[in-house]
């Protein structure tokens, strides 16, 4: 399992984002790194783990719990195939492209040390909105994604340190429970009856995610 591309953002110009100054950073490209990983800070505050990611839309994107946004390769491959059209690394937005690691199978809460010194946290999955799909050119984009249902997870920064593309990913952690990042995006998109499900993962889970959670088994209680 390794880091195969490490990619990073920057603001630009584009015509698809409903940001007031018309720039988004979802177009991620590779870099040989070093890059320096750490806890931004809040959502709605704070944007990228990364240093030199540029994160726009702080509302929906950025913030302790998406620090980090990874894909795997296996899953970028897939889609290649589907579209019938070649996907780069970072494509998708995502930081890390990886290989090897079922990025979608990961449990929430499961710890991946990347190098030697970053230990990232899975949180939830990658919600995906209109400006992706206007990024990757697709129509019908956000329904067909959905649908897949391998949505590529979101990560917190446990250790801060360096990552490079090339790095080994170790599976340090995993939590004994069988909330996974597939069922967590299902969960809070097309099948909300499975909600009560994540509580298993407890404070690990995306507090909007727990949230959801905690509020439909409230409602549907008795």
């Amino acid at each position: 399992m390794k880091l195969l591309s490490l990619n990073l953002g920057r603001a630009t110009a584009v015509p698809y984002t409903d940001q007031p100054d018309g720039v988004t950073g979802i177009d991620k490209r590779p870099t040989d790194g070093p890059v320096r990983v750490s806890a931004p800070g809040p959502k709605g505050v704070a944007g990228s783990g990364l240093a030199g990611d540029t994160v726009c839309h702080l509302r929906h994107h950025g913030g302790d719990d998406q620090a980090v946004y990874a894909v795997a390769r296996e899953d970028l491959d897939d889609w290649e195939r589907e579209l019938g059209r070649p996907l780069a690394n970072g494509s998708f937005g995502e930081n890390l492209t990886t290989l090897g690691i079922d990025v979608s199978g990961a449990r929430i809460g499961e710890r991946w040390r990347i190098g030697s010194e970053v230990v990232l946290e899975v949180s939830s999955g990658r919600v995906p909105c209109l400006v992706f799909q206007a990024h990757l050119g697709e129509e019908r984009w956000v329904k067909r994604f959905t649908q897949k249902g391998a949505p590529g997870a979101y990560l917190r920064v446990i250790e801060p340190g360096e990552i490079r593309a090339g790095d080994a990913i170790e599976v340090v952690h995993r939590p004994d429970h069988e909330v996974t990042v597939a069922l967590q995006f299902r969960a809070v998109t097309t099948e909300r009856s499975l909600l009560p499900r994540l509580l298993p993962a407890g404070e690990t889970l995306h507090p909007e995610s727990l949230a959801q959670a905690r509020k439909y088994v409230a409602e549907h209680a008795g």
